[in-house]
């Protein structure tokens, strides 16, 4: 377990040490949880409300906080103490404990390519023709496919899978469970099909007719940038002819698909249980909440904010933020709702000046 001192956090964050620096910290923790030898995270004043609850001696707080009025011996104070916290999770990490070297279990082709100091784990399987950069590590029963690439420093936990002919960018890190570069969902009928018709007509089609689906098969593959990762049980199409693609610096939450030929740009976040539809293209520094959708074959633009949820139908402009199914602008669904819960006061309300008009009516 690594160890170091509150003055030693402060310095590598780049933030302010206060007090007793030489206390040694073991692990952060929440304040209410947080004993003699945590750093609790008290980023902010309600937060510092919970650490008369627990044992923390130093914390992490906010620009302007009184650290001894709060009863701390130390603190560090940094001007944006979540951007700081990422660092320091990054320093106190002990990692998966996963050994160096290859182990003697995993099988590594001998036409693969590792780097150096590159991690094998058990049962782990590299095929001919790959090529895995220095300082990877490729965690126990990941499969690296047929002539796939891998940049430096990547980190694959456990069980991923990485299929023929990927290219991946330097430190990529893959959550347990991501799969990349399976074929796409891509089939085709001999004559033109329901689904075509619907498409053109947006009508109902009758008495439904016997149709065989043919595959379309993948030539193309996945290309990756750098500085990407992937979570938990993500799964990522290979394009039809190109490749999906996927820009620098892009995260994919858990339980992400993107189906065949999506483009994403550089920066997005692409959050939890998230679909993309077939050559969707998805811009620069985009945001799409839990659970959105994109429709196929349309763009939104760089950007972009999607609220959980929505539902992309057609075409977003850059710098919109959109809501709802089907999506709008969030300022105009918001009205949109508000209206909606005051729709039953009005039927009421309605319905009374109904009764006055026909009241009045008798009377005259």
């Amino acid at each position: 377990m690594t160890h170091y001192t509150v003055k030693e956090i402060a310095a590598a964050l780049g933030a302010k040490a206060f007090g007793a620096t030489d206390i040694l910290i073991i692990m952060a923790a929440e304040p209410a949880a947080a004993g003699r030898d945590d750093l609790a995270l008290a980023m902010n004043p309600k937060y510092a409300e919970s650490l008369g609850q627990g044992d923390a001696r130093a914390a992490m707080l906010w620009e302007g906080a009184d650290w001894e009025a709060l009863g701390l011996e130390a603190a560090i104070i940094a001007p944006r103490p979540r951007y700081a916290m990422s660092g320091l999770t990054k320093m106190l990490d002990a990692g998966q404990g996963y050994a160096e070297g290859i182990h003697p279990t995993a099988f590594v082709d001998p036409e693969a390519e590792l780097g150096a100091d590159v991690s094998v784990g058990p049962l782990a399987v590299i095929s001919k023709g790959a090529k895995i950069g220095a300082g990877s590590v490729i965690g126990p029963q990941c499969f690296i496919g047929w002539n796939v690439t891998v940049g430096e420093g990547a980190y694959l936990r456990e069980g991923v899978s990485i299929g023929a002919r990927v290219t991946i960018g330097s430190r990529f890190i893959a959550q347990p469970g991501a799969r990349i570069g399976g074929d796409g969902f891509s089939f085709v009928t001999a004559e033109p099909s329901s689904v075509e018709s619907v498409r053109k007509t947006l009508g109902d089609q009758g008495e439904a007719q016997a149709q065989d689906w043919t595959r379309i098969h993948s030539l193309g593959s996945v290309t990756i940038g750098d500085d990407v990762e992937i979570g938990m049980g993500a799964t990522i199409d290979c394009g039809t002819i190109r490749d999906t693609m996927i820009g620098d610096g892009t995260k994919l939450d858990n339980q992400v698909h993107l189906g065949h030929n999506v483009v994403i740009g550089r920066n997005s976040l692409i959050c939890g249980q998230v679909g993309i539809a077939g050559s969707a293209t998805i811009g620069n520094n985009v945001v799409l909440a839990g659970q959105c959708g994109v429709n196929d074959n349309i763009f939104v633009g760089d950007g972009v904010i999607a609220g959980g949820g929505t539902k992309l139908m057609s075409n977003v402009p850059a710098g919109r933020t959109m809501l709802g199914y089907p999506a709008t602008q969030m300022d105009k669904q918001v009205e949109g709702y508000k209206a909606l819960r005051r729709l039953p006061r009005l039927m009421r309300e309605v319905a009374e000046l109904k009764k006055a008009v026909f009241k009045s009516d008798k009377d005259a």
